[in-house]
């Protein structure tokens, strides 16, 4: 059944179209640092030789760090006032510093030990993370605040994410790029240059909506904030806030509709983080039958004219980019066109269920010496992220409207970043768990190419099992999720009637 009640928007509601794309930018930039991050972790193993539980640890503490100052970030910008905006002033730095620090993590000096390495990577990541909390935290919260229409919302969404998508258009060539011999000498120098490209990048996006994308809710919020300010006096009206802090995290974790989007994100997006390496080393080692084996490419292919063989690495790079086009060619589209006909919530469900069947076909068409199998579960798959990065900040803009009509004040920032804090605290876990997956499954890099085939076929069954498991839990989490367009529609209207229209 349809819970869409087909409203339509107003022309005064539209976002223009260069700032969805000036925010999409920015959502590139968002997602091209996490996964940097994922797709270079690999030459911490095939370049340093680290156990892979090892790296999974250095890999989850930062998180920890990262997710205990979103909130703190969140509270900061909800409340600040300045002529350039509440969200602005820190997405403009936050992006400078996280594009420098991540440059510098990846600087990783020759000639050292096993413990050198984890502590100047742990170090470093905890540094990055506080710098890159400080741009992400207002980035998604002035997602959440650039138009009050329902409808537009989501456009708004599918514009970040269809261009935050060319993000795994280009991270999963990461490795080719840094293991390609005929560029650098090792990988790790591989990665030491990449970083400085991914950073540099990054800095030059990352400030682009800060520059040119407006906060309509600004005005609105500033009289909220002072109407509750307890007092004139600096300090006491910094104990007062400090103590609003804490009051906000529990008003923001009891709402109820909030967590279920939190648990739906929590499943969809950290089980993927928790087993997308095992992908990886499927194709690796089972497709391809080990590091540096290439595979001829059938005469009977258009691409053997192009590509005569294919390497792992590249292949790798290939199911990536086609997975990253379906999303912004197929996924998004497709999605936006199914939400407004039935509503946010069921097409989450709709989306869920073909990434299932994705997976089932994945496991079928994994075989090895045939990569080729493998890309048509590629466009399905995709449903899965492409989806929920869509559908599910529009859903919590939604519930910021309905905290704003319960509480009085327009807390955007709060609920952003308690969200990726727990998000960021399941991440941490999965990170940490993946690394111990894969010792599960009895991988052992000494053996080379010689891994057991009990080896191979538990890293598919982890991938897939794992995966289908956390989508099914992700479609029942938000099963009962209530807002429907009719519900945002009449708190908005409620809204409107109390403190007026946000500015156009």
């Amino acid at each position: 059944m349809s819970d869409s009640s087909r409203f339509e928007t107003a022309p005064e509601d539209r976002i223009p179209v260069y700032q969805k794309v000036i925010y999409g930018l920015g959502a590139l930039g968002n997602q091209m640092l996490p996964a940097a991050i994922g797709c270079m972790a690999i030459v911490l193993n095939l370049g340093l030789g680290m156990n892979p539980a090892l790296i999974g640890t250095i890999l989850a503490i930062p998180r920890f760090f990262d997710a205990i100052i979103d909130p703190i970030m969140g509270f900061l910008t909800d409340h600040t006032k300045s002529k350039w905006g509440r969200r602005k002033p820190y997405i403009f730095v936050g992006a400078l510093l996280s594009g420098l620090t991540f440059a510098l993590m990846w600087q990783l000096p020759a000639g050292h030990n096993q413990h050198f390495y984890v502590l100047f990577f742990t170090i470093g990541s905890i540094v990055f993370y506080g710098a890159y909390t400080v741009f992400a935290a207002p980035f998604v919260a002035l997602g959440y605040e650039m138009t009050p229409d329902y409808h537009e919302r989501t456009s708004l969404m599918g514009y970040a994410n269809s261009i935050g998508t060319l993000t795994w258009i280009i991270a999963p060539w990461f490795w080719y790029i840094m293991a390609n011999k005929a560029w650098f000498s090792d990988s790790v120098q591989g990665a030491r240059t990449l970083a400085i490209a991914v950073g540099i990048f990054f800095a030059i996006v990352g400030i682009l909506p800060a520059i040119f994308v407006k906060e309509r809710f600004y005005d609105i919020a500033k009289a909220e904030d002072e109407k509750g300010s307890p007092s004139k006096y600096p300090l006491q009206e910094i104990l007062g806030k400090f103590s609003g802090f804490f009051r906000g995290i529990f008003i923001t974790f009891r709402n109820v509709e909030f967590i279920k989007l939190c648990a739906a994100t929590f499943f969809v997006f950290n089980g993927f983080m928790m087993i997308s390496g095992l992908g990886s080393y499927v194709i690796i080692y089972y497709v391809f039958g080990g590091l540096n084996q290439d595979i001829a490419v059938n005469s009977t292919n258009w691409l053997s004219k192009w590509i005569p063989t294919l390497s792992s690495g590249a292949f790798i790079g290939l199911f990536g980019s086609i997975s990253a086009l379906a999303t912004a060619l197929l996924v998004t589209p497709i999605i936006t066109a199914i939400s407004r006909k039935v509503g946010k919530r069921n097409a989450f469900f709709i989306a869920m269920v073909i990434a299932i069947l994705g997976y089932f076909v994945k496991w079928f068409c994994y075989k090895p010496g045939s990569p080729w199998l493998i890309l048509w579960a590629a466009p399905l798959v995709a449903f899965a992220l492409g989806s929920l990065f869509i559908l599910v900040p529009s859903m919590m803009a939604d519930v910021c409207d309905m905290d704003e009509l319960a509480n009085g004040q327009r807390r955007e920032g709060m609920f952003g970043a308690v969200y990726w804090w727990m998000v960021k605290m399941g991440m941490a876990v999965a990170l940490f768990l993946s690394g111990h997956l894969l010792n599960m499954t009895g991988f052992n890099v000494g053996l080379g190419n010689f891994q057991p085939m009990k080896s191979l076929y538990l890293m598919r069954v982890y991938e897939i099992g794992f995966s289908v498991v956390t989508l099914v839990i992700a479609i029942f989490s938000v099963a009962t999720y209530k807002i429907t367009e009719a519900k945002a529609r009449e708190v908005r209207v409620e809204l409107e009637k109390r403190r007026g229209k946000a500015a156009a």
